[in-house]
């Protein structure tokens, strides 16, 4: 962080040659802190409503903790995801109030209050082998501050158990649907529903789902309208983009 630049703003602000949007709109440029092997983003969340997210995979458990120690210093929230249990005892031994979430592989430490949103973001997943991916999704969107329900194993394959949730269906003001083997599941679901649907495709299926890329085409290929689709097994990715439209729908309201 530029101390003098910061200084210089707020001086601007003062004297009142700068307004306070003008400043933060500033702010949003000022640098990184770099820390020799990453460079850490202190200022995502004045541009993006949420700081950084720290992915742990392929880095080691004293990587995370660092990169964890700059974003604490903003006493911004912290999310950290696809992390072992490893990774998560050297958390809590700097941040004892870090949580994990072991199906989702996630570590949360939450130090702001952020206002719940209005609107209800639902996660369905196809089948029980999904969870983990639609616990990703859940642990993201709740620390961004909405509420979340979940949904498991309403599949295609006994469709009759989707349909007795018509209720919480249409409560929904996004739905995220994670589905795995042929990856129809999402385009069912946008068809009974008004709202946006994010759908995400997993690696779960025989050798003919190629890891994934089965339900990613069925999905990309659906005729429904509003789908969204993310990545393969990106549930981080999911639940960030069904809080951000959660957040402007209920700015909206």
């Amino acid at each position: 962080m530029n101390k003098d630049l910061i200084k210089k703003i707020l001086t601007k602000v003062q004297k009142g040659k700068c307004s306070l949007e003008e400043a933060v709109e500033h702010f949003k440029d000022l640098p990184y802190r770099d820390v020799g092997f990453a460079k850490v983003d202190s200022h995502r969340a004045l541009r993006r409503g949420f700081p950084e997210v720290i992915f742990c995979q392929g880095k080691t458990p004293e990587q995370v903790v660092r990169i964890a120690r700059e974003l604490a210093k903003d006493q911004s929230d912290i999310l950290a995801t696809r992390a072992t249990p490893e990774v998560y005892k050297a958390m809590v031994r700097k941040f004892p109030k870090a949580q994990y979430n072991e199906t989702a592989r996630a570590i949360t430490i939450k130090k702001t209050r952020r206002k719940t949103q209005s609107g209800l973001i639902l996660i369905i997943t196809a089948g029980t082998l999904d969870i983990p991916v639609a616990e990703e999704a859940m642990v993201t969107a709740e620390l961004m501050g909405n509420n979340v329900k979940t949904l498991y194993d309403a599949g295609v394959a006994g469709i009759h158990r989707l349909l007795s949730h018509r209720k919480e269906l249409s409560q929904a003001s996004v739905i995220v649907v994670v589905a795995g083997m042929e990856g129809a599941l999402p385009g069912v679901v946008s068809g009974l529903v008004a709202c946006p649907v994010v759908g995400v495709p997993t690696s779960v299926g025989y050798g003919a789902s190629f890891g994934g890329i089965s339900a990613l085409l069925t999905m990309l290929n659906t005729c429904s309208e509003g789908v969204t689709v993310v990545n393969i097994d990106n549930g981080f990715g999911a639940g960030y983009a069904a809080a951000l439209i959660n957040n402007t729908r209920a700015g909206k309201q």
